[in-house]
């Protein structure tokens, strides 16, 4: 096209944005991969849904050590580097990736609902640093571990308050999510405790967290097609098994811009579509790993049943799809 002097050039498109991490953020999710690696998940995760909690405990808080649920901290209280959402969604993905066991979302919630500068100096610290670990419920409802948490806080009517004990331990679809009901009454810390920035940092960390279940059940379904022989070749190099992980492949990396995205607006309406597109993501993967593994993949036994069961009590935790999708046409109108 020709621009005559008296003609505007036209503007150039503005670049994409490009959600990628840093140096130092790939470097602290590889150092929080390996250590993770090296913990031996599957057995951590067997005895935490049996109640067993030394093994789950001591990687609490080498989790702690690696700064973690500082990144949920203010930089104001002992032991805090946040609020730092981008580089606390890059270990929840990592922390999915290895489906380890805890209230990790609580714990990163409670510390976003701990405001009123007294609880907050009193709780914050030691959750930061792994000595105490939270779950946090709104009334009524079944709180995550709530017989492990050192730190047990509900969004009553009134305002935040610490239960004073819980309840009986009650089955999950995922083992190694324990439910309990908080027992009413307790000590008020909050009559006004900022709720809605509690939840939505607990739907950016799920969001992370499903984004690592589904890498995690798609690397090990690719590796598992490759070694499966049928008709004397491995299962991979059928044509609709390689449809169905390109689709989940697909999805799961469509995903990821969105988590980061989000982490770096920390809008309501971008954390929730991150929510409803990582945990959709991983809870197809999960779908597509289970028929591709076959009968083995309903036992209990195998290991890949601990990311299945995950990936579906993900799907729903902090908000399940429709009320993600709510959310983001509320801000769309």
């Amino acid at each position: 096209m020709t621009v005559s002097p008296h003609t505007a050039a036209p503007e150039a498109p503005a670049p994409a944005p490009r959600f990628l991490l840093d140096a130092e953020q790939r470097a602290f999710a590889e150092s929080l991969g390996a250590m993770l690696a090296a913990a031996d998940a599957p057995a951590v995760i067997r005895d935490w849904s049996r109640g067993e909690r030394a093994a789950g405990r001591a990687l609490w808080l080498r989790i702690a050590a690696a700064g973690v649920f500082a990144l949920a901290v203010p930089e104001a209280y002992e032991g805090g580097l946040g609020p730092r959402p981008v580089e606390l969604a890059v270990a929840f993905v990592e922390l999915g990736r290895y489906a380890v066991p805890g209230p990790l979302v609580e714990t990163v919630a409670a510390a976003a609902a701990l405001r009123a500068p007294g609880p907050a100096g009193r709780f914050l610290p030691d959750l930061a640093s792994g000595e105490s670990m939270a779950t946090l419920v709104r009334a009524g409802g079944y709180a995550l571990d709530g017989d492990a948490a050192t730190a047990r806080l509900v969004l009553a009517a009134d305002g935040l308050r610490l239960a004073p004990g819980h309840g009986p331990v009650r089955a999950s679809l995922d083992p190694a999510r324990r439910l309990t009901r908080l027992l009413p009454g307790g000590e008020l810390l909050d009559p006004d405790p900022p709720a809605d920035r509690a939840l939505l940092w607990a739907r950016l960390a799920t969001a992370a967290q499903a984004l690592g279940v589904g890498l995690a059940l798609l690397e090990r379904t690719v590796g598992y097609v490759r070694q499966r022989v049928q008709f004397g070749v491995p299962i991979g190099s059928f044509q609709a098994v390689k449809h169905r992980l390109a689709d989940a492949k697909i999805a799961l990396e469509f995903a990821r811009p969105l988590v980061l995205g989000a982490a770096v607006t920390m809008a309501p309406a971008d954390v929730a579509a991150a929510k409803v597109s990582a945990c959709e993501a991983a809870y197809a993967t999960a779908r597509t790993a289970l028929q591709l593994h076959g009968a083995i993949g309903y036992t209990a036994e195998y290991d890949l049943s601990l990311w299945l069961t995950k990936s579906r009590a993900l799907r729903t935790a902090w908000g399940d799809p429709d009320a993600c999708r709510a959310e983001v046409l509320r801000d769309r109108t």
